[in-house]
């Protein structure tokens, strides 16, 4: 689980279906995720919706699945995989780490278009994503829709490209409703007392 590189421990038994309004699909239910039965077939997940509704919590909830069950995961937000795949491209690890990302059996992907990318990067995502194609299963979590992903990777045939790769062997989840952290913040407000 160390090896991941979750940001933090979310879990199945936290996740609240009420409260994140999410739609699931005959193929992929809530107990098929949970029994990672998408992995089996190095299927991906597609997490789309509004911010705050469970997109990033259902996520790690089955990456520490995944981990538990002894299978090879890694965590990164976007933007930071971005950056990362930028440096060691530049001090020349980068082999080294595609090799590595290799044995990886879940790659799960959060917070997919808050930042856009600069070509450079944008392009060693693709590489990424193209070595995972068929062989990992990846999990993407986003507030776009993939017709907004050109503003992220700002090149039409690139974006293309990518969600093909994603998209191929998908389960495509919407995520509906009012942000949890907002709607669990106002919760705990006390209305003003008329004087």
């Amino acid at each position: 689980m160390k090896k991941a590189g979750f940001s933090q421990q979310k879990t199945f038994r936290e996740y609240d279906e009420r409260l994140a309004a999410t739609t699931f699909t005959e193929s992929l239910t809530l107990e098929a995720l949970k029994d990672l039965v998408f992995m089996e077939r190095n299927e991906n997940v597609m997490m789309l919706g509004s911010v705050g509704t469970g997109k990033s919590h259902l996520a790690v909830a089955t990456g520490l699945e995944a981990c538990k069950q002894g299978k090879n995961v890694r965590f990164f937000r976007v933007s930071d995989l971005v950056s990362l795949l930028l440096e060691k491209h530049q001090n020349g690890t980068l082999t080294r780490f595609m090799r590595e990302m290799k044995k990886v059996e879940l790659l799960i992907l959060d917070e997919l278009g808050f930042i856009p990318f600069h070509k450079d990067g944008s392009e060693l995502l693709f590489d990424l994503i193209s070595e995972c194609y068929e062989t990992a299963s990846v999990i993407i979590t986003t507030n776009l829709e993939f017709g907004q992903w050109n503003t992220v990777f700002g090149d039409k045939r690139l974006t293309a490209a990518i969600i093909d790769r994603l998209v191929h062997h998908a389960h495509i989840l919407s995520f509906t409703g009012e942000s949890y952290r907002l709607t669990h913040a106002l919760s705990k407000q006390k209305p003003q007392e008329e004087n």
